[in-house]
């Protein structure tokens, strides 16, 4: 089944303007679609009945009444949720309480995580998995919040001896993809999926030869059109914010799923790995003397 809200993560600059003009109005109120008929639709975004059926199939569903019907089950369910955390509405804003704050981050975070993992396909997770355990080299990149998930990965893979490789400088990032070739993997993690040198990198990597994966929240974006394999997670950040929260918070949980089926694949090689690297730590881990 299509998860309506899911499907509304489109990039606007990917369709044609009517459906832009649809996906920007929906995607600010859901609720008009549960409120209108397609005909009051059409007049308010100013297109065709036509155009919004043709729309609803587009993002996988049968016409305009079943994705109504989805939808309106799935804001169904987003309010009990909030009900049960307490909450008349989940967004953050200037004047809540801290209350009210740790209230709406912790139902934003499990919401990310909870969604994301709903999401995702086991058969896609373990395509991904795959192809990281058996790789000759697997690189690792995210601009901003995005390569704080890349980092994580690449610090879980150390731990396990895989050869992985992340870096924070740009230009290095490119020139390491431009070398990749087959039997090698890399891994862009991109929340909007349109950051340029995110793009930049998994188009070059894939042209010379590497398999190529994608972690993002928008399923049809630029940086998908370059990759192999597509995770996707489920992220809707509040208005009020200074950075990345849900969409960090699902990247990780892909990251963690993702290395869990590494480790699983491998289990008897990476059980003795990871108790050297534990051991060769350990002691750091301890005040001196203790």
């Amino acid at each position: 089944m299509t998860d309506p809200l899911a499907a509304l993560r489109i990039d606007p600059a990917g369709v044609s303007a009517a459906d832009a003009r649809l996906l920007r109005r929906i995607s600010a109120d859901p609720t008009i679609v549960v409120d209108l008929s397609i005909t009051d639709l059409a007049v308010l975004c100013e297109t065709s009945p036509a155009t919004i059926a043709r729309f609803a199939q587009k993002i996988g569903f049968s016409g305009y009444r079943q994705f109504r019907f989805e939808l309106a089950q799935a804001l169904s369910r987003e309010q009990a949720d909030r009900e049960r955390h307490g909450l008349d509405d989940d967004d953050v804003v200037a004047g809540d309480s801290i209350e009210s704050v740790i209230a709406k981050v912790a139902y934003q975070e499990g919401r990310a995580i909870a969604q994301t993992a709903q999401s995702l396909r086991g058969q896609d997770v373990d395509a991904v998995a795959a192809l990281i355990a058996d790789a000759a080299r697997v690189d690792l990149f995210g601009v901003g919040a995005s390569a704080l998930a890349a980092m994580d990965l690449h610090l879980k893979l150390a731990r396990i001896g895989a050869p992985a490789w992340f870096g924070s400088d740009v230009h290095l990032a490119l020139v390491q993809a431009a070398t990749r070739g087959p039997g090698d993997v890399v891994v862009a993690i991109s929340h909007s999926g349109a950051t340029r040198e995110t793009v930049e990198l998994l188009e070059l990597a894939r042209a010379g030869g590497a398999a190529t994966v994608a972690i993002t929240n928008v399923p049809d974006s630029p940086l998908t059109a370059h990759a192999d394999h597509v995770l996707c997670t489920v992220a809707r950040e509040s208005r009020f914010r200074i950075g990345a929260m849900s969409s960090r918070t699902a990247q990780l949980t892909v990251v963690d799923i993702v290395f869990t089926r590494i480790v699983q694949s491998r289990a008897e090689q990476s059980r003795g790995v990871l108790r050297r690297t534990r051991d060769a730590i350990e002691g750091h881990n301890r005040a001196a003397g203790t």
